[in-house]
């Protein structure tokens, strides 16, 4: 009696906890569906903050980004030191952008502090404003530190009949949200996305969709870089617009490279 008394109250733990368990799994599946977000709509920028605990701070921050550049102090800011080489690199379709996910071994350093290259993506229009104008696109390069502090530069995409290295990556697209796609035999050369001019504008920020964590260091590059007219429209039959709206300043200084 004992013995049947002690398998039934182990069978009905185990079916208890097994219960708790699905229930956990069936909870975190919610939470991961009601994280969904988009750029417009129910789950639009709008609402970020409202979708998820872990999406709050893009309601409540006050070092949020992008923001529009209209006064920008000049100051001795170090030079960016970029340490890039060629790549094989992937092309992700991530549903909110296409991503080109970097191998390790590429660095930015900025003042004696050496920022690892994770990988680039886009946005069209700009994110980021200069008195008050938005150009056609721009690439992200996301980098971290060994401390994990993100350090993001950000290059200004506009419309030229020459066009530039970008159109590389623009011209082989994966169609599909959540295709990866490895281009044959292509060699990407890190050093031809950037503009000659490498003066930038410097300020303190956050990333640019949820969670909109704070903290991060930006750096937008003056200088343009031109990219044909169809590779813009290429990128703009997946995503015809991806860009957060601009943030307040409260009160950050927005510093200029000389």
């Amino acid at each position: 009696m004992h013995h049947i008394q002690r398998f039934t109250l182990a069978a009905l733990t185990a079916v208890l906890t097994l219960a708790s368990a699905t229930a956990g799994a069936e909870e975190k599946q919610e939470k991961q569906k009601a994280a969904h977000w988009d750029y417009r709509g129910a789950q639009g920028m709008a609402h970020w903050a409202k979708l998820d605990r872990d999406f709050e701070v893009c309601g409540t921050g006050h070092r949020q980004s992008p923001i529009d550049i209209r006064q920008a102090t000049p100051a001795p800011l170090p030079a960016l030191e970029f340490g890039y080489g060629a790549v094989a690199p992937a092309i992700v379709n991530n549903g909110h952008t296409i991503q080109v996910t970097v191998p390790a071994g590429q660095f930015l350093t900025v003042g004696g502090k050496r920022y690892q290259l994770l990988q680039f993506h886009f946005h069209t229009p700009s994110e980021e404003r200069i008195k008050g104008k938005a150009s056609a696109m721009v690439a992200h390069l996301v980098h971290r530190d060994e401390e994990g502090h993100l350090g993001v530069v950000a290059v200004l995409l506009e419309p030229g009949s020459r066009g530039s290295a970008f159109d590389t990556v623009l011209e082989n697209l994966p169609r599909k949200a959540g295709q990866t796609l490895t281009v044959a035999d292509l060699n990407l050369d890190l050093q031809s996305l950037l503009p000659k001019d490498r003066r930038y504008y410097d300020f303190e920020g956050s990333l640019t969709t949820p969670p909109c964590s704070e903290g991060v260091h930006w750096m937008v590059l003056r200088e343009p870089v031109k990219v044909q007219p169809k590779s813009i429209q290429a990128f703009r039959s997946l995503y015809a617009q991806n860009a957060r709206s601009v943030q307040p300043l409260w009160g950050r200084e927005v510093k200029a490279s000389q």
